[in-house]
């Protein structure tokens, strides 16, 4: 150590840097003698100076003498090309020492590849040629034998003779690794000995290690089912190793960190190019062969259809790729079916933006060529057309959906939006891939996606890349979430030839088909579409669960690293699919048409109407629901929010201004004060009229004249119902595609969100939850009022109310369709007003999709079965051409797994026979074009085959195979939401709700009248003998009396009571009954409990229970035997009908004075979920009801009508009420009893004093 010298103070003395002028520098402060010039030793410092004397020792020392030595540290130094390529063995990392200075960090990470890592991989690709004979004999020499062990010298010289040099190789096996001697001569250079005794060098000159080409098939075998792991790989072996006793050492006998990692990274990669190449020579020659097989064919197949009419379909045959890829849809050899029958050929895309790759992990040369990823130039190509399209003109076609609902899907769909940044550009070069699939799910072609959104340029470029691989005639239908978007695109832009346009057809998926609106749905959506049979488009979804695993790698690989691995991926994945088609088939005939096909026969069975009338009202429906006066509405949307706002708010504000009133009239309120609300008050009446007049002023009427005449208020409840709705499928769908995430965590349908996602998803869905509940019990508010609003001349029909358990919402039909608000001439649809007749559309489209489900299914059985002929004839054939020798390895296994396919791909539509007959017209084929009977003479090695007992039963059982969208899903409500619905995130106690309650109640409805039904005979007084006094009729006030609350009766209702031909209100109808009740007090009405009009619509409209025990538990029903219950129809002129509720016995008596079946089915369901309801609320509070909700049936107390009029139904109910009151089951009255039951009733109610 140097001592420092304390400088001279003079200012002088100090010490000055050069440059502009003198600079002085601070003088250095002494330091302690004792702390600067003792010696210290560093710790360790002897051994890293060891160890730099030994390194330089090593390289300026004579190349060592080969002999045994440590593994993975010595080499020959070979003067050859390769010279000057980086090692990619090892990467043997040490901590710099602390006595060496730190380099300077670099200012920036190199991202793309170097001059030396250009000549790396430049050298893989000359050798790999090389290597592919070696590769191939080795195959063949330990092919169905136990591996042999690696001898410790290794030599593949042909003649001995060759001057060989030996290199000593660390080589890797399964249960250890070791040191090799390896001779290479002229004849047999190093990589080609290497592979000739099974092992792969990790470096294309100068390798120090080798990997057994045996684990490198593992791994590889592995991958395909799993994802690239190399760092596991590496880890797993060096524990493995270490375990068993083998430790990788240096020179100076230090254990290697991370010895294997790089080395195995490329012999993993450049193993499987070499693969590769093998697998092209072999299509090679097997496509050589299939034009020998299809020459032959189109000749024999010329001379026999010559008499067999074609119709519109024409001959032809798809690309190689195609049918290799799915032999199923692309191995027919007709083509031409229109698309509006179905099409030729299904297929679905979608994009995906989890597979993102990080602009900071760089790229490397082009190693691979895909063979699923369009061309990047290819790719743009489109995008430059479509942009130069779009600034063109417009075209103006006529639109099969309303632009106003492409309008919604487009905002209701990311993927319509290309524009929108789905992952940050800065950070991502490639921000995910676009897919395009077969119907059976198997990857055909991938796009990559380098933009920030989801542009249509990646689904054109997929599609018109297909169709310049099928036949000018064939035609396509193509799935995708915003198809709706794409074909008005299309239709309005010249983005595809016109040949292409005519014959591709546009849908939506099925999942998915909530988040598009009703309009779109009626055309687009494939379960309503003809020909589209069972496809669902969902294909996409659950090819990129198989992917999930690789998109952490993807991130942090090269960009030409992450192409190739998922191109690889879609090939094990394509391949494993295409050997389950014969499953797939079977499946489907059971799960899909077999299953839905018979539940929908058993709805069309129950329907009364016949197919050919559900037919016309199908088609009556799309013609009416795709007009666009059913969305004109939505241009009045924002004028008409505005006014409806201001109109709540003023509603607040009178509210406000009644309330003031009262206090201040209560009050000693001066005259000032009173003058002051005067004024407020005569202002908020000119802003209520401004209001009118800014409502006037939308024009609703002149822009819907058919509304002219209509009750204003119930116009304005219509149309705001009408925006709820919207509002409420909006939302509904934001939370359904968040419970879409939930579900494939829960039900096993894809990989599991992680924590915190998942923590996010429930806590963003437990958010949006209240508004949504709060929307949807408006509506049926709305809905309610609008029943109470209604005239049945109108011709209008009542919106449908929607429940309010949000997993009953997700399934129920009425969420998709808007709020009707065209009056109907004549009278209302059956399809609009009668729920069996929905029910029957939706089952005929459902059996019409399974029958031509059932087409398709055979269609493609055919062509499964024509494949697997053809193939085998041109495996057969190449195996006995001449140049094929060296393949016949790889051509007698793939011989050998299509024969064991013909077991799995017969089905029912395609015999086992058929195969067989397929495989003996296949040899004759071969032999025929060969010439021979007899292969080459060749030492064939079978596989070695073992049998073991099955203890699970029959493996190749169908109904054993199951897709992920096959599997059992857990119900979203329960498996994903229920403890957000039970407030999970508090800790809460779990809320009751009687709703839970109603989901297995029903009764049967049995259409015969009780036996020994007591009939009421009471004599009903004559008009006669009731004086009623003409003059002014005051309004009736009848006090709380017997638990029931009190009835006003105002003079209209009097009024109706007076009309012989008035329809009773619910005020008669009410009123009337606690009336009855009070007057006829006995024993037996004791037993009855007597519920209201209204009680049944707060079911249907799907009411708290608050509500409900507030409006009932007067009547302490849960005390009594039997419930009266009045049910007003209001559809067409509104009728009134009665349910007696008999509990001990369990039955429903239905009184029907028109004695109609068909509308009980529906009142019935409501019935019994009244009743599961109220029982529920009456045990949560303590009262103690002993009535199961199983075994319930409905009887009709009338099967033939005794009512002719259309207005005394009403009095006919009051009379059946009376009956019950009795004791009786029904009445037994006439009609012409009515008018002398009404006018007694009138008398009734004239007899409550005036107040």
């Amino acid at each position: 150590m140097v001592s420092t010298s304390v400088p001279a103070p003079t200012r002088g003395a100090q010490w000055i840097s050069s440059g502009l002028g003198q600079h002085f520098v601070s003088p250095k402060k002494p330091r302690d003698k004792k702390k600067t010039q003792k010696h210290v030793e560093l710790p360790g410092a002897q051994a890293k100076r060891r160890q730099l004397q030994a390194r330089m020792h090593q390289l300026m020392g004579p190349e060592p003498k080969q002999t045994e030595v440590r593994a993975a540290v010595e080499t020959v130094s070979q003067a050859d090309a390769f010279a000057d390529i980086p090692d990619p063995d090892f990467e043997i990392s040490s901590e710099p020492p602390f006595d060496v200075p730190a380099e300077e960090p670099q200012t920036k990470r190199r991202i793309l590849p170097d001059k030396a890592t250009d000549s790396l991989y430049s050298s893989w690709q000359t050798l790999i040629p090389f290597l592919v004979e070696p590769h191939l004999k080795y195959s063949a020499r330990t092919l169905a034998t136990a591996l042999e062990i690696t001898p410790n010298v290794i030599s593949a010289c042909a003649t001995l003779s060759c001057p060989q040099k030996r290199t000593s190789i660390a080589c890797l096996f399964f249960d250890r690794f070791t040191s090799i001697g390896v001779l290479s001569c002229r004849c047999s250079t190093l990589p080609q000995v290497l592979l000739h005794h099974g092992l792969f060098p990790t470096a294309p000159s100068q390798p120090r290690m080798a990997v057994s080409v045996e684990l490198l098939s593992f791994y590889r075998a592995l991958f395909e089912r799993s994802c690239d792991a190399i760092n596991a790989l590496a880890s797993a072996l060096k524990t493995h190793y270490s375990r068993r006793g083998f430790v990788m050492t240096d020179a100076r006998g230090e254990i290697i960190q991370d010895p294997f990692r790089r080395g195995l990274g490329y012999a993993v990669q450049w193993y499987d190019i070499l693969q590769v190449r093998i697998e092209h020579q072999v299509e090679e020659a097997l496509q050589n062969s299939r034009d020998r097989v299809a020459a032959l064919r189109s000749q024999t197949e010329d001379c026999v259809s010559t008499s067999i009419p074609l119709s519109t379909l024409r001959r032809g045959r798809c690309a190689p790729i195609l049918i290799q890829r799915c032999p199923a849809c692309f191995g027919g050899t007709m083509f031409g079916k229109p698309t509006a029958e179905g099409g030729d050929i299904h297929t679905a895309t979608d994009g995906n933006f989890h597979h993102r790759h990080r602009r900071a992990a760089g790229d490397c040369p082009r190693f691979y060529d895909p063979t699923y990823f369009l061309p990047k130039e290819y790719v743009d190509d489109v995008g430059r057309r479509i942009e130069a399209q779009r600034k063109r003109p417009a075209k103006t076609p006529v639109p099969l959906v309303p632009d106003e609902a492409i309008d919604q899907c487009e905002t209701a769909y990311e993927a319509a939006d290309g524009k929108k940044q789905k992952a940050a550009m800065d950070s991502f070069d490639d921000t995910g891939i676009m897919a395009l699939i077969c119907r059976h799910d198997i990857p055909l072609f991938f796009a990559n996606i380098d933009s920030p959104g989801e542009q249509q340029k990646y689904s054109v470029a997929l599609l018109e890349h297909l169709f310049s691989l099928i036949p000018p005639y064939a035609t396509v239908v193509a799935l995708y979430d915003v198809g709706c978007v794409l074909a008005r695109s299309l239709s309005k832009y010249d983005i595809l030839p016109g040949s292409i346009v005519s014959r591709l057809r546009l849908a939506t998926t099925a999942m998915h088909a909530y988040g598009h609106e009703w309009a779109c749905q009626l055309v687009h959506n494939p379960r309503m579409c003809i020909g589209l049979g069972l496809s669902d488009g969902e294909g996409t979804e659950r090819l990129w669960s198989r992917f999930v695993r690789l998109i952490g790698v993807e991130r942090s690989s090269s960009r030409q690293r992450r192409l190739w691995l998922i191109d690889r991926q879609a090939a094990a994945i394509g391949s494993e699919m295409q050997s389950d088609l014969g499953d797939w088939i079977r499946r489907r005939l059971k799960r899909g048409i077999h299953d839905q096909g018979t539940a929908a026969q058993e709805v069309l069975d129950r329907c009364e109407l016949s197919v050919e009338d559900l037919e016309s009202e199908w088609s009556q429906q799309r013609s009416s629901q795709l007009s666009v006066r059913a969305h004109a509405p939505a241009r009045l949307k924002k004028e008409l929010d505005t006014v409806l706002t201001l109109q709540a708010d003023l509603d607040i504000s009178d509210t406000a201004l009644q309330s003031t009133r009262l206090m201040l009239e209560k009050g000693a309120a001066s005259q000032d004060t009173l003058e002051a609300l005067e004024a407020l008050e005569k202002g908020h009446e000119r802003l209520m009229g401004k209001v009118e007049v800014l409502y006037a002023s939308l024009n609703i009427h002149d822009q819907f004249p058919e509304l002219e005449g209509i009750n204003l208020d119930f116009v304005r409840l219509l149309l705001m119902a009408r925006d709820l709705k919207m509002n409420i499928r909006k939302r509904a769908i934001a939370s359904f595609f968040e419970w879409d995430k939930l579900d494939r965590a829960v039900g096993g349908a894809q990989q599991a969100l992680g924590t915190k996602l998942h923590q996010q998803t429930r806590k963003a869905i437990a958010k949006r939850q209240p508004a949504l509940l709060t929307a949807l019990r408006k509506f049926n508010t709305y809905c309610e009022r609008l029943e109470a609003l209604y005239d049945p001349s109108w011709g209008i029909p009542l919106p449908s109310p929607l429940p309010t358990k949000l997993a009953e919402l997700r399934s129920d039909p009425h969420l998709m369709e808007d709020v009707w608000i065209t009056p109907s001439t004549g009278q209302v649809p059956r399809w609009l007003e009668d729920a069996d007749v929905r029910d029957g559309i939706r089952a005929l489209l459902k059996r019409e999709r399974c029958r031509e489900e059932q087409k398709r299914l055979g269609i493609e059985a055919d062509n499964l079965c024509r494949f697997f002929g053809e193939e085998l004839a041109a495996l057969e054939l190449a195996l006995r051409t001449p140049g094929c020798e060296l393949i016949s390895v790889l051509l007698r296994q793939r011989r050998n797994q299509l024969l064991r396919l013909q077991t799995r791909w017969a089905n029912p539509l395609a015999s086992a026979l058929r195969f067989t007959s397929r495989a003996k017209d296949a040899l004759e084929i071969a032999i025929t074009l060969s010439g021979s009977a007899q292969m080459p003479n060749m030492h064939w090695l079978s596989t070695t085959l073992l049998e073991v007992p099955d203890p699970e039963g029959e493996l190749n059982d169908a109904a054993e195979f199951a897709e992920p969208h096959d599997l059992p899903v857990v119900e979203s409500e329960h498996a994903t939401l229920a403890d957000i619905l039970e407030g999970d995130l508090g800790r809460e106690e779990v809320a009751f709700d009687s709703m839970d309650y109603v989901n297995d109640t029903h009764a049967v409805i049995v259409w015969e009248a009780p036996e020994a039904a007591l009939i009421d005979h009471t004599y009903v007084p004559r008009k006669e003998e009731h004086t009623i006094v003409p003059g002014i009729v005051a309004e009736r006030n009848h006090p709380s009396q017997d638990g029931y609350p009190h009835q006003i009766f105002e003079p209209k209702d009097i009024a109706l009571l007076a009309s012989p031909t008035a329809c009773l209100n619910d005020t008669c109808i009410n009123g009337c009954a606690v009336l009855l009740f009070s007057k006829l007090k006995s024993v037996v009405t004791g037993r009855c409990a007597l519920l209201t009009s209204h009680d049944l619509p707060r079911i249907r409209y799907n009411a708290s229970d608050d509500i409900l025990w507030r409006n009932v538990s007067y009547t302490r029903y849960w005390e009594k035997d039997i419930w009266i219950l009045p049910i007003h129809r209001p559809s067409n002129i509104g009728h009134w009908v009665l349910c007696v509720v008999r509990l001990s016995s369990k039955e429903l008596h239905l009184f029907d004075s028109l004695a109609e079946k068909k509308p009980w089915k529906n009142d019935v369901k409501d019935v019994m979920k009244l009743i599961a309801r109220l029982l529920a609320i009456a045990r949560q509070r303590r009262h103690h009801v002993a009535t199961e909700l199983d075994g319930w049936t409905a009887r009709p107390l009338k099967i033939t009508p005794v009512q002719t009029n259309s207005y005394d139904c009403g009095v006919w109910v009051l009379g059946s009420i009376a009956a019950v009151l009795r004791g009786h089951h029904v009445t037994g009255l006439h009609e012409d009893d009515m008018c002398h039951l009404r006018h007694h009733l009138r008398a009734l109610v004239l007899s409550i004093p005036c107040f």
